[in-house]
């Protein structure tokens, strides 16, 4: 655990039309949030897209054909530097805007919530934390709705 606030760095880009999207100040909130206390320094991108661009990505970096909801990216550590030393580049995530509407419709959460989600969730994916079987799963997620209790967001995974 570090002490502290996080120096974030998180620069937004947007490959749609930005209506109903929310503010860029929103996700700097929530990257800090899912940050808080686990690491000094960060700088990421987030870029919010469409379905043509989500499912182009995730099919080339996934071989998945379909846009998902957010895809994360972590940072590759250039070679030579020494281990010792914290690199703050921590990654990119990838959001794609209309799977993270018709979601939030269809789990009849608010669209605000469920972009917090999303991006606390691939944040913490950045930081090395995953979902791959049962343990992650049940790990990743209670970590997920503590985080989002601290911003004031309801439990994503009431059913769980």
């Amino acid at each position: 655990m570090t002490r502290g606030p996080v120096r974030l760095d998180v620069s937004i880009t947007y490959g749609l039309p930005r209506k109903g999207v929310p503010a860029a100040q929103s996700f700097r909130k929530w990257v800090a949030a899912a940050l808080e206390g686990r690491i000094r320094e960060a700088d990421l991108a987030i870029r919010l897209v469409d379905v043509r661009e989500g499912r182009a990505l995730n099919r080339h970096y996934r071989g998945k054909d379909y846009a998902t909801n957010v895809l994360s990216f972590p940072a590759e550590v250039p070679e030579g530097l020494p281990k010792n030393v914290r690199f703050p580049l921590l990654g990119d995530l990838v959001i794609c805007a209309p799977v993270v509407a018709r979601e939030a419709r269809e789990q009849a959460k608010p669209l605000a919530a469920h972009y917090a989600h999303m991006t606390v969730h691939g944040a913490l994916h950045l930081l090395g934390w995953d979902h791959e079987d049962d343990t992650e799963a049940t790990a990743m997620e209670q970590l997920e709705r503590d985080i989002l209790g601290t911003l004031g967001i309801a439990d994503p995974y009431p059913d769980a």
